[in-house]
């Protein structure tokens, strides 16, 4: 871990953990795997910046203990120039390293068992807005402020589109929200966990919220093409419960995400 000036909470984690960096993954922030004699954490950090935090992955973590099996918060805080979120680990590999023991059939039917059980979480008092007049203030703010990668942008679209032409469309094409449901915001394979063959958990909850269904569904399939296969893609909406696609939605909510 890179030499910083830690909060004394952080420091005595590390000073008993053997401390492996994470790369697998898209998250702004560093993570870290520490591994303890009284259980495993996990430790994000970044600097403090007006454009994204730590903290409402915090929050909605301890919104959703007792009803999704994901992360405890261990602990959070943040000084003048860093966050720092501990999570407890959630025994199992991510989906992508699952494919060593089960088959892309079995994994793309986990994730649409485990998507549902997300969506079926009660909205009537979640506090969490992630409907697109809040996700576009969001990528607006990427764009203005040059935070968007364009070399990350999906092969249809790279070298092809700029942010500002994908922030345009993403404002002039946008779809009626008439299927919200309690979302996770990034549902893909590195943040769905499986253990013995079965679920196991979620993670990476930073852009959760209230949200149409379809970007969830939109990012878990393209997730599947990437990782598994376009065939697999047909096997997870049928597990899922969805008859016909709405393919405009699940080009738009990917479309929204390279923004992010």
């Amino acid at each position: 871990m890179p030499s910083l000036h830690l909060p004394p909470a952080i420091q005595a984690l590390l000073d008993d953990s053997i401390v492996t960096e994470v790369t697998i993954g898209c998250s702004p922030a560093s993570v870290y795997h520490l591994v303890r004699p009284n259980g495993n954490l996990y430790l994000k950090t970044q600097p403090v910046t007006p454009h994204g935090s730590l903290l409402p992955e915090a929050q909605v973590l301890r919104w959703l203990q007792g009803q999704l099996p994901v992360p405890e918060v261990a602990h959070y805080e943040c000084d003048e120039r860093r966050e720092y979120l501990v999570l407890a680990e959630i025994a199992g590999v991510n989906c992508v390293a699952a494919q060593y023991e089960l088959t892309p059939e079995a994994i793309a039917r986990i994730l649409a068992s485990g998507l549902r059980m997300i969506h079926a979480i009660d909205i009537v008092t979640c506090p969490f807005d992630a409907r697109l007049d809040h996700r576009l203030t969001q990528a607006r703010y990427n764009v203005e402020h040059d935070l968007v990668d364009e070399d990350d942008f999906d092969d249809e679209r790279r070298g092809i589109m700029t942010a500002r032409e994908v922030l345009a469309a993403v404002e002039r094409e946008r779809p009626p929200e008439d299927d919200l449901v309690f979302t996770h915001g990034d549902y893909c394979l590195p943040n769905v966990i499986v253990q013995d063959g079965a679920l196991s958990g979620f993670v990476d909850w930073g852009r959760a919220g209230i949200a149409d269904r379809y970007q969830d569904l939109a990012l878990a399939s393209r997730s599947i093409r990437y990782n598994l296969g376009a065939e697999y893609e047909a096997i997870f909406f049928a597990a899922y419960g969805i008859e016909q696609v709405n393919t405009a939605k699940i080009a738009y909510y990917r479309l929204l995400d390279e923004l992010f």
